[in-house]
């Protein structure tokens, strides 16, 4: 964080663009970075809940090392009360919606991936995090 920002001072899109350039350049490192260490993922995809670097690191290892073509193309991304809403291509090339939400200081803290057919919803997902 340089000096002209302040805690809470940050652009959540930029912080999902940059997930999915990491994702694109199969930087697992640079990935693991946009996290918080206590971060946790819920992917309905295949019903894999993660937490924690090692686990996220876990996860996210063999998806990246077996990427389509078209791999984590942006569908579109918007902003919500909580957080980020992105719709991408996932390592698979299947239709993916991802809800992000953030720590104060810009980290991703917790994030949940489904089908775009069966998607997250923003609003259970906030619900998680007050609960924990």
């Amino acid at each position: 964080m340089d000096s002209l920002t302040s805690p809470g001072d940050f652009d959540p899109i930029a912080v999902v663009v940059d997930w999915l350039d990491a994702c694109r350049r199969r930087d697992l490192a640079a990935l693991l970075d946009l996290h918080a260490p206590e971060a946790s993922l819920e992917c309905r995809c295949d019903g894999t809940v993660s937490a924690g670097r090692a686990s996220l690191a876990s996860y996210w290892g063999p998806r990246l090392d077996g990427l389509v073509p078209n791999a984590f193309g942006l569908e579109e991304i918007e902003p919500t009360a909580d957080g980020v809403q992105l719709d991408y291509v996932n390592h698979e090339g299947m239709a993916v919606r991802m809800v992000f939400v953030f720590t104060g200081d810009g980290k991703i803290k917790r994030a949940c991936c489904a089908p775009v057919a069966r998607p997250c919803r923003q609003d259970a997902l906030s619900l998680q995090g007050q609960a924990g």
